[in-house]
């Protein structure tokens, strides 16, 4: 049925809304029992099932009068689908729940099924299933599930004397974070590069084939999950500025801001590039960028010294 422009989510019910949302996302072959049931059933024909969660809170990772809906929704299903990318493997199936308030207009959140919808379909994912209840505020929680072919990527298998590169745009969603923090909304390519990442899905799987040693998505800033990369294999990364080109979007803004642009690059997150770690510059995938080496020691030095500033999203 055709829903009134203006209702909300207390006029169309939680049962009306279901029925409206599951008719938005389409199933894959991998799903038995899809939306409708307790729970959905999948099949997995080889290799290793990869699970990840992640959540985004109204206020906290993103504000309604800075992103439409589809937006927030690409966004969402961007972050998860991402974190499967960084393991080496591909995602297949996910679940939304979403907790909103009662008088939250219904289109927006079929608005917001339609992008995480697109954004999964970039990859061939299916959404089976999830949850609606009520809130103060809009919540979104998602799981996500894929499989490797190969044995996953780890962060822990970095050794020293590799290579680190880079793989994706890295600084632009921070650049953009930035300008609407001001009340701007240009250069416009900077703002809809926080309201919708492009990850690089294919690259993943392409690591893992190549022999990435350690991985990792990069979602809360270059320097800080390259930490995270860093303490899990025991060795120091030294990333190299140098490697960097900034673009002119962000000079115009760290110029406009009196801010250093290369702080977009290494502290900023929800670009969702991948960083990885191979055996040698000559294992490195075609397209990566690379930016730094594997030393003896521990944490992320930047040139060889420790890093003077924020290293990215801390979120207590």
């Amino acid at each position: 049925m055709a829903l009134p422009p203006d209702a909300t989510l207390a006029d169309v019910g939680e049962f009306g809304l279901v029925h409206e949302l599951v008719a938005l996302f389409e199933q894959g072959e991998q799903v038995l029992v899809g939306p409708g049931d307790d729970a959905a059933v999948l099949r997995i024909r080889h290799g290793h099932v990869v699970v990840s969660t992640d959540l985004m809170v109204e206020g906290r990772h993103f504000r309604r009068d800075w992103s439409g809906a589809e937006d927030v929704g690409r966004r969402a299903a961007a972050q998860n689908l991402s974190d499967i990318n960084a393991m080496g493997g591909r995602a297949h199936s996910l679940t939304v729940g979403l907790a909103a308030p009662a008088d939250l207009p219904a289109a927006w959140a079929l608005d917001f099924a339609r992008g995480f919808a697109d954004e999964c379909a970039a990859v061939g994912a299916s959404v089976v299933g999830g949850d609606l209840t009520r809130a103060d505020e809009v919540v979104i929680a998602v799981t996500v599930i894929g499989s490797c072919t190969s044995a996953p990527v780890l962060r822990s298998g970095a050794r020293p004397g590799e290579v680190l590169a880079l793989k994706g745009r890295q600084g632009w969603a921070a650049a953009g974070l930035a300008v609407l923090a001001r009340g701007f909304r240009s250069p416009r390519v900077l703002v809809e590069a926080y309201r919708r990442p492009e990850p690089p899905y294919a690259a993943g799987a392409e690591a893992a084939e190549s022999g990435a040693t350690a991985m990792i998505d990069v979602s809360d800033g270059l320097v800080a999950d390259a930490g995270h990369l860093a303490e899990a294999s025991g060795v120091r990364l030294d990333l190299r500025r140098s490697a960097f080109e900034i673009a002119e979007p962000l000079r115009a803004v760290g110029s406009a801001l009196g801010a250093d642009p290369m702080e977009f690059i290494l502290a900023g997150g929800d670009d969702h590039p991948l960083l990885a770690t191979f055996p040698s510059a000559d294992a490195v995938p075609g397209g990566w960028l690379l930016v730094g080496e594997v030393l003896e020691g521990e944490g992320v030095t930047v040139d060889g010294a420790a890093h003077v500033g924020d290293a990215g999203w801390v979120h207590f």
